[in-house]
């Protein structure tokens, strides 16, 4: 019984941090990527108006997600408690931020063409594989540290 607690506890962890991670990502590549660099937009093909519209709305939503994520680690605090450690949650918040910049990179750069990765280069395909290769380390950290969690709490139980 102690290991469904623990395994639904570990899992909420998970989940939570994933929303976490596509918050952080999606804000980071706001503040950095569309406001400090001024590399793109989110939508790049309007008027300057719309582009800050769209980042405006872009950092509305991760911004949201933030504050989801906030309020679910608060509602779940006790269930959460019963957790050895913190690792589930950071495994999740890799998850969601290498996952979302994957889906960023092929999804949204490639195939949508929403805005490439760094407007006005001759050359986009270094800034695309960078981009891309950074995002699948970080997921690939995430999934590599959630083994390690469930190993843990699974041996914990034991």
């Amino acid at each position: 019984m102690a290991g469904s607690k623990t395994d639904a506890a570990t899992t909420t962890l998970l989940r939570i941090g994933i929303i976490l991670g596509i918050g952080v990502a999606g804000s980071l590549d706001e503040i950095l990527v569309h406001q400090l660099l001024q590399w793109h937009n989110f939508y790049v093909h309007t008027t300057d108006y719309w582009r800050i519209v769209s980042d405006g709305l872009f950092h509305a939503v991760t911004s949201g997600l933030l504050g989801l994520g906030a309020a679910l680690l608060w509602r779940h605090r006790r269930l959460l408690a019963s957790l050895r450690d913190g690792r589930a949650l950071l495994a999740g918040i890799l998850c969601g931020a290498g996952g979302f910049n994957f889906y960023d990179g092929t999804i949204q750069h490639k195939i949508l063409q929403l805005h490439p990765v760094r407007e006005g280069v001759e050359n986009i395909l270094p800034y695309d594989l960078a981009w891309n290769a950074i995002a699948l380390a970080v997921l690939a950290t995430g999934l590599l540290l959630w083994r390690g969690a469930r190993v843990r709490e699974a041996g914990a139980v034991a």
